[in-house]
């Protein structure tokens, strides 16, 4: 049995990517859920990963760690994972590997919280053109491979990598072609995605440097998320 260590579910963006990608392949696996900064489960994912970061999938005893390496691992279990066509396989982990080592400013400015709705301060020359790459990006897969995935007609791993960016356009609501917008709310309607998001809100934990980075982004429309109840 497969055993993903993750973290919590409102925040961890790198957490999701195997996890969902796991769920659309109905490949079952143990999950154990580490909230950011916890010391529970044997001293905390520093136990289990060689990083001391998630995600981290554990076989047999064998640890792989990294988003993408774990991508490549279920691969190798599932011919899924990735397109059947050589040049839609091709252009899916171009665009994975992307997504992995890139947009910086969307990932600090637009944190991944799932029960917030944000209006930003501002958005930055370097912000919107980031958005606009997204943007272009989706509408070439979806135009190239003839959709509604962004390689094709199934759900991959490149769909996975790009699904924590469609929790950021739910939060931040970015400028994007009628495409693009249909592309993320066809992910955010997946059941997996769905049972993400129920998960996410119901979680009691809350991570500072999350929360502050949400801050400093902008006005806080909304907070969807539960609450502890109150003593007494």
């Amino acid at each position: 049995m497969l055993t993903l260590y993750i973290a919590n579910k409102n925040y961890s963006s790198w957490s999701l990517r195997p996890w969902l990608l796991l769920r659309q392949l109905q490949m079952p696996f143990d999950e154990r859920l580490v909230p950011f900064g916890s010391a529970a489960d044997g001293g905390g994912i520093q136990a289990v990963s060689p990083t001391g970061r998630v995600p981290c999938l554990v076989d047999d005893g064998f640890v792989v760690w990294d988003s993408l390496a774990i991508a490549e691992y279920i691969a190798e279990l599932n011919a899924r994972a990735w397109p059947s066509d050589l040049r839609a396989r091709a252009w899916a982990r171009s665009a994975s590997a992307e997504m992995h080592a890139g947009f910086t400013n969307i990932r600090n400015v637009c944190t991944m919280n799932c029960g917030l709705r944000v209006r930003l301060h501002q958005v930055t020359p370097a912000l919107a053109r980031e958005w606009a790459r997204i943007d272009g990006l989706w509408q070439d897969g979806l135009q190239r491979f003839g959709g509604p995935f962004l390689a094709g007609p199934s759900f991959t791993a490149v769909d996975a990598f790009f699904a924590p960016v469609a929790f950021r356009v739910q939060s931040y609501s970015p400028s994007l072609s009628a495409a693009s917008a249909a592309y993320a709310q066809r992910l955010l309607a997946l059941p997996p995605m769905l049972d993400w998001y129920h998960a996410a809100l119901q979680e009691l934990w809350r991570d500072e440097a999350h929360e502050q980075e949400a801050r400093e982004a902008g006005e806080w429309l909304q907070d969807l998320r539960a609450t502890a109840p109150s003593a007494g």
